[in-house]
């Protein structure tokens, strides 16, 4: 399609370029009241309209699917706000913490975990003062090795204000790994300038980006180039890419997507399992065909091209590996044995249909 100019954020802008039809315009707007709508021109431009199944269209446009709620899904799905010890701050894992930085993002996926906490309702980020209490906790938590800044991307934030949230975390000693998660540069390549790879690397600290893309066809020429501004400045990337039906859950486009991340010079770090966030049932895969994924890809790739297939456990009891870590118990139920070896009902029922 032709390129829009600005970002699409109402059912009527995706209608006005071509993206919905008219009569799509009233469910999109339903679906648009509760969760936020945004498509950049870098990704409206790769949707092929003529395509019902166009894994980018159903990344990023709306679907009426997403007012249907399981009682399984939870608006806090992996237990961010039980391990928050203050506003913007997750501490889950003692040698690491998220910094939520940000409130919005360029884009919404639709099938997002934090789609109930991000959006422009909420602001840009975090306050003056939260953000000073978020630091203080870190400079009090001498466990703390590792920050990582999220949100919301938070790389939608001026270069202006990641220098600053640079130089606060850089004079914290404890902290020695800066690690930035990020839709931006394939989304919004055009962000990543050389103000902004200054602003990250504006302290002494180890810095790394993690990268969010789900399809090969995300990796533009534009894209490319944006990951290769960060990683010539010296900045390391790892992607994180979450399973997604009728998006990339088959074997051919899960390598086309890990081999064309490692020619980016991007290391595959995890697949993620769909998490229970409400309204995503329409994109969840079961846990055994993740698994069956995970061994096809395992005798196609190298090492280096494979991400480690994860859990995030209900309830904040962290991320685990499913190749491992799962036992089935039939049917849809699982046991999931989390990092300090306690095992967690989990229920794979919360799953929809096949696409037609």
């Amino acid at each position: 399609m032709t390129r829009p100019v600005t970002t699409l954020k109402s059912a009527a802008d995706l209608a006005a370029n071509g993206l919905i039809g008219p009569n799509a315009v009233p469910d999109a707007e339903r679906v648009g009241a509760r969760y936020a709508i945004a498509v950049t021109p870098a990704m409206a431009e790769l949707i092929n309209t003529h395509d019902p199944s166009d894994p980018i269209a159903r990344q990023f446009l709306p679907d009426v699917r997403e007012l249907d709620h399981h009682s399984a899904e939870n608006a806090d799905p992996i237990g961010d706000h039980l391990k928050s010890p203050a506003p913007g701050l997750v501490h889950r894992y003692a040698d690491r913490v998220l910094l939520k930085i940000a409130h919005v993002c360029p884009v919404y996926c639709r099938f997002c975990f934090r789609r109930e906490m991000v959006g422009p309702q909420l602001g840009d980020a975090l306050s003056p003062d939260e953000l000073s209490t978020a630091l203080d906790y870190i400079r009090a938590t001498p466990t703390i090795w590792e920050v990582i800044l999220t949100g919301g991307d938070p790389f939608v934030l001026s270069p202006r204000r990641v220098r600053e949230v640079t130089e606060a975390l850089g004079k914290i000693p404890h902290v020695k790994i800066l690690r930035w998660h990020t839709r931006v540069p394939v989304v919004d390549p055009v962000r990543v300038t050389d103000e902004l790879i200054s602003a990250l690397k504006a302290s002494s600290k180890t810095v790394y980006a993690g990268l969010h893309t789900n399809h090969a066809r995300e990796l533009t020429g534009a894209a490319r180039a944006a990951i290769a501004k960060l990683v010539d400045a010296g900045i390391p990337v790892v992607s994180q890419t979450v399973l997604l039906k009728g998006i990339n859950d088959d074997a051919d486009t899960l390598e086309a997507l890990m081999r064309a991340l490692v020619e980016a010079r991007v290391k595959p770090y995890y697949l993620h399992h769909g998490d229970l966030a409400p309204g995503t049932a329409h994109f969840r895969t079961t846990i055994a065909e993740g698994q069956a994924l995970m061994g096809e890809l395992r005798r196609r790739l190298s090492g280096l091209a494979l991400p480690t297939y994860v859990l995030d456990i209900p309830g904040a009891h962290g991320k685990v590996p499913l190749e491992s870590y799962v036992s089935s118990l039939g049917g849809s139920a699982h046991d999931i044995r989390d990092a300090h070896g306690h095992w967690h009902n989990y229920d794979d029922c919360c799953t929809a249909p096949d696409v037609p």
